[in-house]
């Protein structure tokens, strides 16, 4: 997709039926867009149609305040559900962290690097010990220590800071903490989390100890949106990696934690840039 600050994005979904591109694209020539890129996906199993339509705003002959208003007629005859976004809102990430610093880390110098393009107005975390990472790329950093006892009250302080700060997108970054059920109604798949992809089958405590145990053959992270049913949200990138017999549980922990860093910013990428449908359980990523 171009780079141009002025680009505004749909992604819809709707029944199949004959016409849906054509109709879209008139909409936007009509009144001076410029289409930049449009991918689309009809799954014929379940019937739907899906499109992600990125148009220059440069010409464009409405406003973007006005957008939603002149596209809902059409979206209605459709009964489509859809949204529009548009390049130039940044969005503003909070980060959640525990001990582990490998998925931040990627974050944060990837943000440094240019790659990507939204704001992150704090980091969260149960623990003080990544302060001087924090620091380091001054952000400020919100330690909220987690009991049972407080859990749910340590919750509501930060859902009120993450209000405080306008926060779209929340990323657990290695966070060792299950948030509750109505933290995550309120950033329905707006939650990123990572992990090792050994689940169900290596779960608990020192996951790659057990899978080099078993002398398994490949090794993998999932990242996926949080919903309340633990680890088993809409799956956003995953990846794996061989491993053999020469291999320790160092060397699948350091090969683990390449992967949870990698997939995590893939995943990260695709959703800042708004390349995600999400369809009951599943995506459909526009990549």
């Amino acid at each position: 997709m171009s780079n141009s600050k002025h680009t505004a994005i749909l992604l819809l979904s709707c029944p199949d039926r004959v016409g849906l591109v054509s109709r879209i694209s008139h909409f936007i020539f009509e009144r001076g867009g410029n289409i930049l890129d449009l991918d689309e996906h009809v799954d014929t199993q379940h019937n739907t149609f899906s499109v992600r339509v990125a148009w220059d705003m440069k010409n464009f002959s409405i406003p973007a305040a006005k957008i939603e208003e002149a596209f809902t007629p059409l979206a209605n005859e459709f009964n489509a559900s859809w949204r529009v976004k548009f390049s130039d809102a940044k969005q503003k990430v909070a980060i959640f962290v525990s001990k582990y610093d490998h998925c931040l880390q990627e974050i944060l110098w990837r943000k440094r690097m240019g790659e990507f393009d939204f704001d992150i107005p704090l980091i969260i975390s149960n623990h003080p010990d990544l302060q001087p990472l924090a620091d380091l790329y001054n952000i400020p950093y919100h330690v909220f220590p987690i009991t049972k006892e407080n859990r749910l009250e340590q919750e509501q302080k930060e859902i009120a800071l993450l209000q405080e700060h306008q926060v779209d997108t929340i990323i657990l970054a290695r966070y060792m903490q299950i948030v509750s059920p109505d933290f995550v109604s309120q950033y329905p798949n707006q939650i990123i989390n990572i992990h090792h992809s050994f689940l169900p089958a290596f779960i608990g405590g020192n996951p790659y100890k057990r899978a080099f145990e078993r002398g398994v053959k490949i090794i993998g992270a999932t990242s996926h949106y949080v919903t309340a049913d633990i680890d088993e949200g809409p799956i956003i990138e995953q990846d794996i990696i061989r491993i053999t017999h020469k291999d320790s549980v160092r060397d699948l922990v350091r090969k683990g934690r390449d992967l949870e860093r990698l997939v995590l910013a893939r995943a990260l990428h695709l959703h800042s840039e708004h390349r995600i449908l999400v369809e009951e359980n599943k995506t459909v990523i526009f990549d």
